[in-house]
């Protein structure tokens, strides 16, 4: 098989959990937009935009890790993914042991409405989980078991999914039928695991249950594991390579999602008539999802690519197969752009139900092209990674993320979530342009 055609079949398995699992997942926006109130979901938004940072703690950059020390020559892949599990597990039950005891200042902190501290130590939970898992998932990209790594991504976000359907669709539903309906017969069960003022609390609980399931579905991969205490001389090469691929990323959890975080804190009262600054981050965050196609394309991308990339280090041929890579996958960006773009008149009232949403359509077009640019970045990023020279991809996301935060301090008492959205656009513009102006000094593609 061709090399062009091998990272196609991967990234077409791949493709099945990344893009199949996330536009159902995608479906959930029209079912929140229908159900929950701008304010109610901007709680939603703005807890996810601290996931995504704590995500990155919580993991560190130890995926990417584990390829690039189990592609080494006479690397004991067994020993190493051990070690490097014990040391993911020792740290990620200690974080979210922290992060449930300080429920109540985190929520102060994130600007939230107090008296919900259940949803902080829910979340807490949910990373702790994410985190175990994200290794035998490595492991399974590693192995090329991508049919069972796609199985086992699907079956979270179904369970994902279907949880929400039933408690945020069928369980008020069924509260609110009228007697003798078919309906009806389910209150006693309904009655039994539902209580109506939990509201968008649910959105949590059901992304625990699915994590929780996911973990068990990868026991497998957990069974064969022997717990090995980390000791200095394995994690000093070990934490030289992946901390600033910890701090890459936070800087790029900077560029993704601190606008979420920014919009109520730096968007002055009353900008929007009638409308909480936290309901303006539900607007946001809802129009936000409509530039997933695109993020679906480089989600698939990126999951066939990293292995992939790693295994051609050492072919000659390298570089033009990587130009030949970036060609196309710019390429297909492109007509998605332009799509979606040109039909938003019709897919925004599609997935949108409330006309409150509906005012942030224009953040979308803008959306979209930032997040092509950030494919162009991940494309040009395989040189640092190749030449062991990650500190540049820590540079790279450190200026993206002072240009982020800059522009959003200026754009959004001005702009709102419209100066955001521009400022998320020049950010990815740059990250791109700078990686390949050093890209072309290192290792010319």
């Amino acid at each position: 098989m061709s090399i062009a055609k091998k990272l196609a079949s991967q990234a077409a398995i791949y493709g099945v959990s990344s893009i199949v699992g996330r536009v159902l997942s995608y479906l959930l926006t029209p079912i929140y937009t229908g159900h929950f109130v701008a304010a109610e979901f901007g709680i939603v938004t703005g807890l996810y935009a601290y996931v995504a940072f704590l995500n990155v703690v919580f993991t560190y950059g130890l995926e990417t890790t584990f390829f690039r020390f189990a592609n080494r020559p006479g690397e004991d892949r067994r020993a190493l993914y051990n070690r490097t599990l014990s040391l993911l597990l020792l740290s990620s039950v200690g974080l979210a042991v922290l992060l449930a005891l300080l429920a109540r200042p985190l929520l102060a902190l994130l600007h939230l409405p107090p008296g919900h501290e259940e949803y902080a130590r829910w979340v807490a939970l949910i990373l702790g989980l994410d985190a175990v898992a994200a290794l035998p998932f490595a492991r399974l990209r590693l192995e090329n078991k991508a049919r069972r790594f796609a199985s086992i991504k699907l079956i979270n976000i179904v369970l994902t999914v279907g949880l929400n359907l039933f408690f945020v669709v069928l369980c008020p539903a069924v509260l609110q039928s009228e007697s003798g309906s078919l309906l009806a017969g389910l209150r006693p069960l309904v009655a039994a695991v539902y209580t109506p003022s939990l509201g968008v609390g649910y959105v949590f609980l059901s992304n625990l249950a699915a994590s929780a399931v996911t973990l068990l579905l990868l026991a497998p991969e957990l069974l064969d594991f022997r717990f090995s205490w980390p000791d200095l001389s394995f994690l000093r090469p070990l934490l030289a390579y992946t901390l600033p691929l910890m701090l890459m990323g936070l800087a790029g959890m900077v560029n993704e999602t601190l606008d979420r975080i920014l919009l109520p804190a730096w968007l002055p009262e009353n900008f929007y008539p009638g409308q909480s600054q936290l309901a303006a981050v539900g607007v946001y965050g809802a129009c936000y999802k409509l530039s997933i196609f695109m993020s679906l394309v480089i989600q698939a991308f990126r999951y066939a690519a990293e292995p992939f990339f790693f295994s051609q280090n050492t072919d000659r041929n390298s570089p033009a197969t990587f130009a030949l890579v970036l060609k196309w996958f710019t390429l297909c960006c492109t007509f998605i752009f332009v799509g979606i773009s040109l039909n938003l008149g019709w897919i925004g009232p599609l997935f949108l139900h409330r006309p409150e949403y509906l005012a942030g359509l224009g953040v979308v077009p803008i959306l979209l092209l930032a997040n092509l640019f950030l494919g162009v970045y991940y494309n040009l990023s395989v040189w640092f990674k190749l030449t062991d020279k990650t500190y540049y991809g820590t540079y790279i996301g450190a200026a993206g993320a002072v240009l982020t935060i800059v522009l959003n301090f200026v754009l959004i008492p001005v702009l709102g979530y419209l100066g955001s959205a521009w400022a998320t656009l020049a950010c990815y513009f740059m990250m791109a342009a700078l990686c390949w102006w050093l890209g072309e000094r290192h290792f010319p593609v």
